[in-house]
């Protein structure tokens, strides 16, 4: 009998080969990933390759490897599937491939078979989301959309709306999820929100959309957010020359 090659849902992702079981992983919002593990590794590396482009499963492979990363196709194949069915990704089909791209491009026609992937350039209104996604999946799940309130109150001065959590990569059931039950983030009520919707131009914001805020700030909120912003400077900015080559293991006193 040949190989045979299970993938579970969104649950642990297993790979059966010649009698080798061996359990990978996956990347799965509902536990705390570890910096340094493969799970996280994979999961940056492909939410930076599909920043603005749309890849089918055998060119994210392509660009992983060049990267330094390589995983079997099936087992790749897997991290996507359950990456989509997390919401956290988009897929199509362009027969007879799939492609994969992060949520909000729905308004971006997919290539023709045959054609060129060409990358979907970031509109410059969008861009601070998808930078600000980026640094904020790396941080753990719980503190993801206290994080993310804090950050856009605080850089716009104003309520955080739904729409922009969207677009920093929170689901709609995460967020149902967390205001389920009591904790540091509130709905801010919407005979306040009247200016807010007014002076925002540059993305489109329903009339209905629910705006947030902090309810109270701790210590561990405003550290994470300042990990993400310093994320943020760093993607945005040339630090060649300042950045140190080796990480600091130990503070100086």
């Amino acid at each position: 009998m040949g190989p045979d090659y299970v993938f579970i849902g969104a649950g642990d992702c297993v790979f059966l080969a010649m009698g080798l079981k061996t359990e990978l992983p996956l990347i799965n919002p509902d536990v705390n990933i570890k910096a340094e593990t493969m799970a996280e590794k994979l999961n940056l590396k492909v939410m930076e390759l599909l920043d603005g482009k749309q890849l089918s499963i055998s060119g994210l492979s392509r660009e992983l490897k060049a990267e330094g990363i390589e995983e079997h196709r099936l087992v790749l194949t897997g991290y996507l599937r359950a990456l989509r069915d997390l919401e956290l990704l988009e897929e199509s089909e362009v027969p007879p491939s799939k492609i994969y791209a992060l949520p909000e491009k729905d308004g971006e026609a997919l290539p023709e078979k045959g054609s060129e992937l060409e990358p979907a350039v970031p509109s410059d209104s969008e861009d601070i989301y998808l930078i600000f996604r980026t640094q904020l999946l790396k941080i753990d799940l719980d503190f993801r959309i206290p994080v993310g309130v804090y950050i856009i109150s605080r850089l716009f001065e104003r309520p955080c709306f739904r729409r922009e959590l969207k677009l920093a990569g929170i689901t709609q059931k995460h967020l149902d999820q967390y205001m389920e039950k009591p904790g540091t983030v509130c709905e801010v009520s919407d005979s306040s929100l009247k200016k807010a919707r007014v002076d925002i131009t540059k993305i489109e914001i329903p009339t209905d959309d629910p705006a947030y805020e902090l309810r109270e700030n701790r210590e561990e909120i405003t550290r994470l957010a300042n990990e993400v912003l310093a994320g943020m400077i760093r993607h945005r900015m040339d630090l060649e020359g300042l950045v140190a080559k080796s990480k600091q293991t130990t503070l100086l006193p």
